[in-house]
């Protein structure tokens, strides 16, 4: 919550500044033979290459309480303690990557905008780690997220956080606009080589194209984001020919597959929507030798042409390996070797009989849930005590904010859904038509990233539901107006956009042409000359999601993108709800209707989550 700068600062003295679509696989803490640390003279030498991805400030540990039971899972610090037995195993052959998305999703890292992230990756000795789209996302340095003066630097926060990080921050394909050179700012070639055991690793990354539509497009209206697999040919090419033995791409863009049981079988994967998949297809084979994606928050764990791709969720609470084993001699991967991992659970405390942290699985138990200490490759996990130091000072600053008493209530909980109407978007989007009094109110479903939990509410609660600080945007639209950004926004592949105001039909599928009608509440027709007030995040009026398009056709005079507005969007709805006592209950489901409600559609690409 950017507009608390100044309170966080007088605190701290100084300041230095998707949904998941398929439930995780059975853990894997359970002892694993380690290779032996002093191998025979021409034996192979083992590289662990360890990937995290979309940590969203997801810094701390989370805990989920049961009846007689408390589990924790996720987490720096208890990654921390993975690590150990990690690199325990195999020592000096460890790698570990990031796959971007470090900042933006918590309080504690917004505040900060991303300080406590970097402080904490320096202590676990990240090798390197992907620029991602929300690494754009706090613009100047300090309270104002997007650049909207001269004077104002859009990336001061990236800067800092650059320059604050004992590890690069990678991109290779980031270029100026206007120069088509990179920017000055990016300290590299948006690679690094390192050595393990002996071995050459060269390690680049990459940013996905999206970003102008998924981060405030004004912060990088001055950049464009060259093509994946152009990009990734040429840089694996450079690294080889500077004496890299292994390469691996650490890309900020992925996809998605139903299972990972089976590396070598990618047919339960999306292979033609994943950015990271339609990266592979212009490659030749062995281009690359590993691969750490991100962004879709989903799950991949398999060989694509031959290459092994790891991607493990999101907030901090998997992971995933890739063990190489290399000729000694050749200093090549020897390709029947090499094992993949994904979706690595990191837990503090496990339930006993099912040896996992994930709630959901917990939640479906029909036994009660009995904690008991987590394990890994048959040692016991243990948070590490320096990174809970580090994060300690944090939490302090903002514990009074989290905690923070709304005096609201939420009788029942009130979910969101990425693909279909739901109860939080209905309620979101009916207090902010009602907060701006507009005609029609638009919210995209990836700016949604927690339920709305029943029982007492704290701010807390609220920043997790709503981390990003939007500002109150309005617009001036005709009817016609309003129907072409309607299908401009339900024909982006950016889910299901939430309304308040209207009653839309939709293809079930995602499609260009997925909006089949639009109407008034009851049914009444749009007048295509009419003049009617629209409410939405800045986000979406700047152009994110795909809207852009759309918006160049309009008069700027009728749309005002709240920059004089005293607060953002998150803290308007809380003081409207208080001073309204506004009913927290699910609106009446029925204004998003589907006129194919039983066709089946491939896998949905949440990769345009914001």
């Amino acid at each position: 919550m950017r507009n608390q700068w100044l309170f966080v600062c007088a605190l701290a003295l100084s300041c230095a500044t998707p949904q998941e679509a398929v439930a995780p696989p059975s853990p894997i803490h359970e002892p694993v033979s380690p290779v032996a640390a002093r191998a025979p003279e021409r034996a192979p030498l083992r590289i662990t290459l360890v990937g995290t991805n979309d940590v969203h400030g997801w810094v701390m540990t989370q805990e989920e309480h049961f009846s007689g039971a408390t589990v924790r899972y996720g987490g720096l610090a208890n990654f921390a303690a993975y690590l150990q037995v990690l690199r325990e195993d195999n020592p000096g052959g460890v790698v570990l990557v990031d796959a971007g998305d470090l900042f933006q999703g918590t309080l504690m890292s917004n505040l900060t905008e991303g300080q406590v992230v970097i402080d904490a990756f320096n202590l676990l000795k990240y090798d390197a780690a992907a620029i991602g789209n929300h690494e754009f996302d706090y613009g100047p340095v300090g309270p104002v997220s997007a650049a909207t003066e001269a004077s104002m630097d859009p990336f001061g926060a990236l800067k800092a956080r650059i320059a604050q990080a004992k590890f690069p921050l990678l991109s290779t394909n980031i270029y100026e606009t206007e120069s088509g050179m990179r920017p000055r700012w990016l300290p590299n070639e948006g690679s690094v080589i390192i050595e393990r055991r002996g071995v050459k690793i060269g390690i680049f990354g990459l940013t996905t194209p999206q970003t102008p539509t998924v981060t405030l497009p004004i912060n990088v209206a001055t950049l464009r984001f060259g093509a994946l697999a152009t990009e990734a040919l040429a840089t694996a090419k450079r690294l080889r020919e500077q004496g890299a033995d292994l390469v691996i791409a650490a890309v900020h863009a992925g996809g998605r597959c139903a299972s990972v049981d089976h590396p070598e079988d990618s047919t339960s994967c999306d292979l033609d929507s994943g950015e990271v998949f339609e990266m592979m297809k212009g490659l030749p084979e062995g281009t690359l030798d590993g691969v750490v994606a991100g962004h879709t928050h989903a799950q991949i764990g398999h060989f694509i042409k031959g290459t092994p791709i790891i991607e493990s969720w999101a907030l901090g609470r998997y992971f995933g390996m890739i063990e190489f084993y290399v000729d000694p001699q050749t200093k090549k991967v020897i390709p029947s070797k090499t094992r993949i991992h994904s979706g690595i659970e990191v837990c503090e405390t496990v339930d006993e009989e099912l040896g996992s942290c994930d709630p959901r699985k917990l939640k479906a138990k029909a036994e009660p849930v009995v904690a008991a200490q987590a394990r890994f490759r048959g040692r016991e996990i243990t948070a590490d005590a320096t990174v809970l130091a580090a994060l300690k000072p944090a939490e302090q600053r903002v514990a009074e904010l989290q905690e923070k008493d709304l005096h609201l209530k939420v009788p029942v909980t009130l979910g969101r859904d990425y693909e279909n109407e739901s109860a939080l978007g209905s309620f979101l989007a009916d207090s902010l038509r009602g907060l701006a009094k507009a005609d029609v109110a638009l919210l995209n479903p990836g700016g949604l990233r927690a339920d709305l939990k029943a029982g007492g509410v704290k701010y807390g609660a609220v920043y997790e539901v709503l981390p990003f600080d939007n500002q109150v945007a309005t617009l001036e639209l005709t009817g016609e107006q309003l129907v072409r950004l309607l299908k401009a926004a339900y024909g982006s592949k950016k889910g299901v956009f939430q309304v308040s105001g209207l009653e839309v039909q939709l293809a079930r599928c995602p499609a260009p042409d997925r909006l089949k009608k639009v109407a008034l509440p009851g049914g009444k027709a749009l007048d295509p000359a009419g003049k009617y007030k629209i409410v939405m995040p800045d986000f979406l009026a700047r152009g994110g999601d795909g809207l852009a398009p759309v918006l160049a056709t309009i008069d700027p005079t009728h749309v005002n993108l709240g920059d004089t507005r005293s607060s953002n969007l998150r803290d308007e709805l809380v003081t409207w709800w208080q001073s309204h006592k506004v009913p927290f209950r699910a609106p009446r489901p029925g204004r998003i209707a589907f006129q194919d409600p039983k066709a089946e559609c491939q896998a949905a690409d949440h990769s345009g989550t914001p």
